[in-house]
């Protein structure tokens, strides 16, 4: 089965540039498009789809927002639906927000054609985009500029045994689970089950919302 896309995304041509360049991929289809968040939110209720592409900056109501609806759906009509942002490196600082929301990861707009069906490939499997390098570099500066207000709790971390915090931590650096285990010592297959266990007794819902609980409870601070 092909996987399922919906784009959103104010300006015209940008949005029908990227269905029209993910639609060329044989496993990719696009399903549906919309110029605004609400719109984007009503098309993943009708279609049911695998992943949102969503721009940040959108009248009525802006990515952000959508992606906390839409991730916040209850049922059959949101189950599996992922976000995927798209932004400018330069002006879309609402990232780290988007993140906080339930967005599965994000891509700046001048990626290339490949990098953007990788990604929507990515995140329809489940898994977080926290690549390219730049994208890292974007959450730990705003993390940074909000660690006056971070505060290093240790309480939060009681449910993981020392080997998942330290794993936490390198997911939060954006390794795959590969690279933890070389950065480890450990099987692959063991960091995986690390990972979901971190996943499952914190209550998170993929990487990505891993990487923004680190920031966000000063794992790196501690």
């Amino acid at each position: 089965m092909p996987i399922t896309v919906i784009v959103a995304d104010d300006q015209a041509m940008v949005r029908d540039g990227i269905a029209t360049l993910l639609d060329a991929a044989p496993d990719i289809t696009v399903v549906a498009q919309a110029a605004e968040g609400a719109e984007a939110v009503r098309l993943v209720t009708a279609h049911r789809p695998d992943v949102v592409v969503m721009d940040v900056r959108m009248p009525v109501l802006d990515g952000l927002e959508a992606t906390r609806r839409i991730t916040a759906l209850d049922g059959a009509a949101g189950e599996g639906t992922r976000v995927l942002v798209l932004t400018t490196f330069d002006l879309d600082e609402y990232v780290y927000e988007a993140l906080g929301a339930g967005a599965s990861g994000f891509l700046l707009k001048d990626s290339s054609v490949d990098d953007l069906r990788a990604a929507v490939r990515v995140v329809a499997g489940g898994e977080a985009l926290l690549a390219p390098t730049v994208t890292k570099r974007l959450i730990a500066d705003i993390a940074k500029r909000r660690s006056d207000r971070i505060q290093s709790r240790p309480e939060s971390f009681a449910e993981l045994t020392p080997r998942e915090v330290e794993v936490l931590r390198q997911v939060a650096r954006g390794l795959s689970n590969a690279e933890i285990a070389l950065e480890l010592f450990l099987a692959e297959q063991t960091v995986k089950t690390h990972v979901g266990r971190i996943l499952m007794k914190l209550g998170l819902r993929d990487r990505t919302q891993a990487v923004v609980f680190a920031f966000e409870n000063g794992l790196f601070l501690q």
